[in-house]
């Protein structure tokens, strides 16, 4: 099977977006002439990685495949990438490489029974799982209460799922929701990238990359950026309708999955003693009234 177009032209736009991101200063070049683009040229990158240039300039058109692992790996060196940006190339390496039969469809994995309990026993911390499309599939009250404009959203698929990427970019609420927006929707846009580079025959993912294109010039825009990313954590500060302003921690980890499903727990908690804490509770306490008061009382008999 030969190398697909799609693939050719993510491995061209990555490396070349990754190469005008270095200057010549940083890997300790000379500066010479005026530069009629930004970062390194081609056949700066090629001695950096010990290659010709005639070879590294048809790397960068897309024919990665058949290419060694020491190969990439010294491109690699030479580009700076971070640890992300590494795995996402050798991804898309790998999707390159000629295959011996169709590639099976991913399917989606359920999350198991013991994996909701889990959530539903977090009570002061909001906690969901999603997976690699960043589908929200499972979840606990709290976070269906602290996530309350992404759940209420008419991004809302078929089957009652919420998907981040398309809450951040499709619904204007967000813009308010996500104090933060810019840097949100650039993380989120990161762990597509990766995702698309992880699993390019995903139809669904293709899809949704489709759709967002179409209908966000924001994320088109970030999209043509080749950032990626893998983990994500950090502090994340929301403007919730209910209780106000809050900035709490964010933590992902990464759950066994059969089928190569990504399933990332997040659990989003307040430091204690603050503010936030005592807001993060007072929603807590909201959520649970609610659910006492919507609970079928048992009738005598």
């Amino acid at each position: 099977m030969d190398q697909q177009p799609g693939n050719r032209t993510a491995i061209r736009d990555f490396l070349a977006s990754r190469r005008a991101k270095i200057t010549p200063e940083q890997v300790g070049l000379p500066i010479g002439a005026r530069r009629r683009v930004p970062g390194l040229r081609r056949e700066e990158v090629a001695v950096l990685a010990g290659v010709s240039t005639e070879w590294y300039t048809r790397l960068e058109k897309g024919h990665i495949s058949g290419v060694s692992e020491d190969v990439l790996n010294a491109v690699a060196k030479a580009l700076q990438l971070d640890e992300a940006e590494r795995t996402y190339l050798f991804d898309l390496a790998r999707a390159a490489r000629p295959a011996q039969r169709t590639p099976s469809r991913r399917k989606d994995v359920q999350v198991p029974p013991p994996v909701q309990w889990l959530l539903d026993s977090i009570t002061l911390s909001a906690a969901f799982v999603r997976n690699g499309r960043m589908d929200v599939v499972a979840s606990n009250p709290l976070a269906r209460a602290l996530h309350a404009p992404m759940f209420d959203s008419e991004t809302i698929d078929k089957r009652g799922r919420a998907n981040l990427a398309r809450f951040h970019f499709l619904d204007p609420v967000a813009y308010d929701f996500f104090v933060d927006w810019e840097d949100a929707a650039n993380a989120t846009v990161a762990l597509l990238r990766a995702e698309a580079g992880r699993e390019p025959h995903d139809r669904a993912l293709r899809e949704l990359i489709g759709e967002l294109s179409t209908l966000s010039l924001d994320f088109r825009t970030m999209w043509a950026a080749h950032d990626v990313r893998i983990r994500h954590d950090g502090i994340k500060r929301l403007q919730h309708p209910e209780v106000g302003r809050l900035e709490l921690t964010y933590q992902s980890l990464d759950l066994p999955t059969p089928q190569r499903t990504v399933h990332d727990l997040t659990l989003y908690t307040a430091e204690p003693g603050s503010t936030f804490e005592d807001r993060l509770k007072l929603l807590a306490s909201l959520t649970a009234t609610r659910s006492q008061e919507t609970e079928p009382t048992d009738q005598p008999h």
